[in-house]
């Protein structure tokens, strides 16, 4: 074994297994030290690894994450979201700082989809180990991981109390659990106010115990993180402003031409929801109260198995259920793709997607049949997708659409 330290026999046996049951999706830079995090990931199971692996190339397929840097990344996201890479530690991580107080979820969420929001996080994280990739080759494997110190001084929970920001930060968590296991090094997270144990209370219950384990939360006021963080982290790289002795080429204290400091969104960057997709197909239906509107979606032969089933929609006033089935036309086996429950659509647009797969159809379902007093005005854009260089249209259309009523299937 080179460059793995720490691997008893068994666990090399495990590692040996994975390789060969993988070996038709990984490349030259899938080494032994890139593998073992989706073993350490799944407790030494090279089954239960290979099947986290092979989802998360696939996610990384549907994001299309070999072309984002070609992705004309929106001005909120660029300029309000607050986080800089500031260098490397003693063995050659990437550090990264966030002075995560300053973040305004609620603007953001008016000025980009959840979707772009998740995507351009993808795009940093991609960018953040693709140094520590560099640097290990200086440092060795361990530079892969990164180093995470978030400011949380005057956090505000009340944000966070607002539906869709909370929904996008947890699926934020689960994204990055699925996809990116033990690159986590050390998180520390400072000035904490009583509120913070609210919240993490209930993200961590989606933390896995590795990522929890390298979790440190100071109080507010508190410096006794300096210790363990500049036991590794050299203080003259790190910013002034947190408590380390680095100024930069200006001279300024915050550093700002390394670090987004984000802020207060203004108002006039907000765009109305749906506008800056006019070039999108909508629909629009009204779905009876006892209905439920089902939109199916044909899946051919395996020419066609990089479709992506994707949806944009909201609705006004009021929430709906939303789910989405999955028949597969050879065998007549029914899955459920995304579990029926309730999106609160009124309150932000709903974006997603998911991977298809061939000789299937797809049933998109809008479900209103819980509402015995209201009918619910939907606005929806729901279509079959393909990756070639960006996401484009294709032109594959809604197969059949139905309002069906309460005791339909």
């Amino acid at each position: 074994m080179s460059n793995i330290p720490n691997i008893t026999d068994a666990q090399e046996t495990a590692l040996k297994q994975f390789r060969k049951s993988v070996s038709d999706i990984i490349n030259e830079t899938h080494d032994d030290y890139y593998l073992l995090r989706w073993l350490r990931a799944r407790k030494w199971n090279p089954d239960a690894a290979e099947e986290m692996l092979r989802a998360s190339l696939k996610t990384r397929a549907m994001w299309n994450v070999d072309n984002l840097e070609k992705w004309d990344v929106p001005r909120a996201l660029r300029e309000y979201l607050p986080y800089g890479l500031i260098g490397y530690d003693n063995e050659g991580s990437p550090v990264i700082v966030c002075p995560f107080y300053n973040f305004d979820i609620w603007g953001m969420l008016h000025c980009v989809t959840r979707f772009d929001f998740q995507r351009y996080l993808v795009l940093l994280l991609e960018r953040f180990m693709q140094a520590g990739y560099e640097q290990s080759k200086t440092y060795g494997p361990q530079a892969r991981q990164l180093v995470v110190f978030l400011d949380m001084a005057n956090f505000n929970l009340k944000q966070y109390a607002w539906r869709p920001g909370a929904e996008c930060v947890l699926s934020t968590v689960k994204q990055y659990e699925s996809n990116y296991p033990e690159l986590l090094k050390m998180c520390y997270i400072v000035n904490a106010p009583k509120l913070f144990s609210v919240a993490f209370n209930f993200v961590k219950k989606f933390l896995d115990e590795y990522t929890m384990s390298k979790i440190k939360i100071y109080k507010n006021g508190s410096d006794k993180w300096k210790e363990p963080l500049f036991s590794h982290v050299d203080p003259d790289i790190f910013p002034k402003c947190f408590g380390g002795n680095y100024v930069d080429e200006n001279g300024d204290p915050e550093c700002k031409s390394k670090i987004v400091w984000g802020g207060k969104i203004p108002q006039e960057m907000f765009v109305e929801q749906g506008i800056e997709d006019n070039e999108k197909d909508y629909s629009e239906t009204i779905i009876n109260k006892g209905n439920k509107l089902k939109l199916d979606f044909n899946v051919g032969e395996k020419k066609q198995e990089n479709l992506i089933l994707s949806w944009d929609f909201r609705t006004y006033d009021y929430d709906i259920k939303f789910g989405i089935y999955s028949i597969d036309k050879l065998t007549g086996d029914k899955r459920s793709e995304v579990a029926l429950g309730t999106v609160y659509s009124n309150e932000m647009d709903e974006v997603g997607f998911i991977s298809t797969r061939p000789n299937t159809t797809y049933t998109v379902v809008f479900d209103n049949s819980h509402s015995y007093l209201r009918s619910k005005r939907l606005r929806y854009c729901v279509n079959l997708i393909s990756e070639i260089d960006d996401i484009t249209e294709l032109s594959a259309q809604v197969q059949q659409t139905a309002i069906v009523g309460k005791n339909d299937e």
